[in-house]
């Protein structure tokens, strides 16, 4: 299913499994904190779109930063969170390999509210990184040596998926790599990858139910 506004993603979810639009749906568990992050964000002027699912908020159509829903927390990402100063030490790699994505993981609003000067002062940082057309130095890539190539480019497309799979444990994303690299062509490993996705957005592997 796939939703094509913020207000249907906070209504139903992300459309990514079977639990859309019912009440176990990870994104009401955190309905008020993704709201109240919503509110953040926008008031910093940022263009409010949907990509890959989740809310994505974009300068001039750069991507700043995002906020979604995982079972344990309610999260804001910076997609150049490695360039940003992070002078009160919020900011967490998604995944041990992670090379410039930040997060910042909440699980209560009212810690959402009492760090909102420190959020506002972040986006406006990355916001300026944006401006300023800076990227961060590009590192050589150890992990993707390990991963199948169609899992890479599926990363490059989704960083939520790439945030999840870095989430889980190590013997659950070896799981999903047996599987998918015992695969010999590589129709079949997109469509083996393309199955394991709603698993891997809930946090299980691949021989959980």
């Amino acid at each position: 299913m796939k939703i094509t506004s913020v207000d249907e993603y906070l209504k139903d979810g992300c459309g990514r499994c079977s639990l859309f639009a019912t009440p176990e749906c990870k994104v009401h568990l955190w309905s008020k904190e993704l709201q109240t992050l919503r509110k953040i964000v926008l008031s910093t002027g940022l263009t409010e779109e949907i990509k890959w699912g989740v809310p994505c908020y974009t300068h001039k159509g750069a991507n700043v930063t995002m906020i979604s829903a995982f079972k344990p927390h309610a999260s804001i990402s910076f997609m150049k969170g490695s360039l940003l100063k992070d002078e009160a030490g919020l900011l967490e790699k998604p995944g041990p390999n992670t090379q410039n994505d930040r997060v910042i993981r909440f699980t209560d609003a009212k810690q959402i509210e009492n760090k909102q000067d420190i959020l506002l002062a972040y986006i406006h940082e990355a916001i300026e990184l944006e401006k300023a057309g800076i990227k961060p130095e590009p590192k050589p890539e150890v992990r993707n040596m390990d991963l199948p190539e169609e899992l890479v480019d599926f990363f490059n497309d989704d960083p939520t998926l790439k945030e999840a799979f870095e989430a889980l444990t190590p013997g659950k994303q070896r799981s999903y790599l047996l599987h998918i690299t015992q695969a010999k062509q590589a129709s079949t490993r997109v469509s083996r990858i393309e199955k394991c996705i709603p698993k891997i957005m809930e946090g299980k592997g691949f021989h959980d139910r």
